[in-house]
């Protein structure tokens, strides 16, 4: 069989990424943080000192960013690692907005696919279904309601000591439920042939049995850890 793809897409805070890891760990595959890219250039927006809502501003500094996604689950932009920095309020409240702007969009999602390209891998984001990876062989479009999503959210905020209410968490996830599925480019949508799994009333290891499943019942690949 040629490389497995699996796309799992969905709004803010469903637990995407969580879920992800732990799935690709399981298979033996490599896992793609799509999220973390947005964040890391937000991150590189705001070092600079610009407004990411300014998209001209923002789109011009494409060429002096790069980006690198380490297999230890760290991030690096430009060299500097921005693991926690990218999960601070500051980045979280403003990465839909970076994320709309199609130069920005299209010069990451050549990333994301030449990375794709390296093996068998499990990719999260907002478009990977639908647009990233198009012939993946598995889309599970994760959801949750936006209160559950926000609690989520805001536990793992604490965890990480990152001070935030869970009011403004739950204000900010649904402005950008709004930002994500209103951009004019390449908008969150479930894809066509993507498998919607609603995990509002699910722990994380329900989620990812029952992803893993899928994947068995669709390609025969089974857990290996």
């Amino acid at each position: 069989m040629s490389h497995v793809a699996i796309a799992i897409d969905g709004p803010a805070a469903a637990g995407k990424s969580t879920v992800a890891k732990i799935v690709a760990k399981r298979l033996g595959f490599i896992y793609i943080d799509t999220g973390a890219m947005y964040r890391a250039f937000t991150w590189y927006v705001l070092y600079r000192g610009l407004d990411p809502k300014n998209e001209e501003a923002s789109c011009s500094l494409i060429p002096e960013v790069s980006i690198d996604l380490a297999e230890d689950g760290k991030v690096f932009v430009c060299g500097h690692d921005v693991t926690r920095a990218i999960r601070e309020p500051n980045v979280s409240s403003n990465v839909s907005y970076i994320a709309s702007y199609k130069a920005i969009r299209l010069a990451l999602i050549d990333l994301q696919r030449e990375l794709g390209e390296k093996g068998n891998v499990v990719m999260d984001g907002r478009d990977i279904g639908s647009y990233v990876l198009p012939r993946a062989q598995v889309k599970i479009f994760q959801i949750a309601s936006a209160e559950t999503r926000a609690k989520r959210r805001y536990l793992e905020n604490l965890e990480k000591g990152i001070p935030t209410s869970l009011e403004d968490v739950i204000e900010d996830v649904k402005r950008r439920d709004y930002i994500d599925s209103h951009r004019d480019f390449d908008p969150l949508m479930q894809a066509e042939d993507a498998i919607p799994l609603d995990t509002s009333d699910m722990g994380i290891e329900e989620v990812v049995q029952a992803i893993l499943k899928i994947v068995e019942d669709k390609t025969g690949v089974k857990a290996c850890h």
